[in-house]
């Protein structure tokens, strides 16, 4: 593969193009052994079925993006539309512990990645890193899902669009 010099950056115009795609909202858990860690990502997305893997992308240089440097097993949590206050307290920055995040939201600890995986979204996968990859400011996390952990048979996704979470319209089929 050949590699191109990355473009300069784009801007303002490419950071509103890129909040016009709208996409589901997820929370990456991951336990270093001292800790449990987490962040909103809404840069997630299935890569193969066989064999199972998924891509999550986190700003480089971003205390959850280090931790998944060097610690290979975490947990994703695709979020359902009844977490939206979730999903903000883990996006909001200098926040603490996901333990203490998660106090008084029910979730239990993934038998596979150790991670805190929380309970009420519409699935949750254990993973294990199998390439990171170092794209512009961002680190993109390639890993095998080693476990679904929960899979809801019904509800509605969490969505952000244009730096907002839209519900979805009432009587929207899912």
């Amino acid at each position: 593969m050949t590699e191109r010099p990355v473009a300069p950056r784009a801007g303002p115009a490419f950071a509103s193009v890129a909040a016009a795609f709208a996409s589901g909202v997820t929370l990456v858990t991951v336990a270093d052994g001292r800790d449990d860690v987490g962040t909103t990502v809404s840069a997630f997305c299935p890569v193969s079925f066989d064999p199972a893997l998924v891509l999550v992308s986190l700003i480089a240089g971003s205390y959850p993006a280090d931790l998944l440097g060097r610690v290979d097993r975490f947990a994703v949590t695709v979020l359902a539309a009844g977490q939206r206050a979730l999903a903000g307290r883990f996006a909001a920055s200098g926040r603490p512990s996901a333990r203490l995040m998660l106090d008084g939201v029910p979730h239990r600890r993934g038998t596979r990645s150790g991670a805190l995986i929380p309970d009420g979204g519409l699935a949750a996968v254990e993973c294990e890193a199998a390439r990171r990859v170092e794209a512009g400011d961002h680190r993109l996390v390639i890993a095998r899902v080693l476990d679904v952990a929960y899979l809801a048979e019904d509800g509605q996704p969490l969505i952000r669009f244009r730096g907002r979470y839209p519900s979805l319209p009432a009587g929207s089929a899912v």
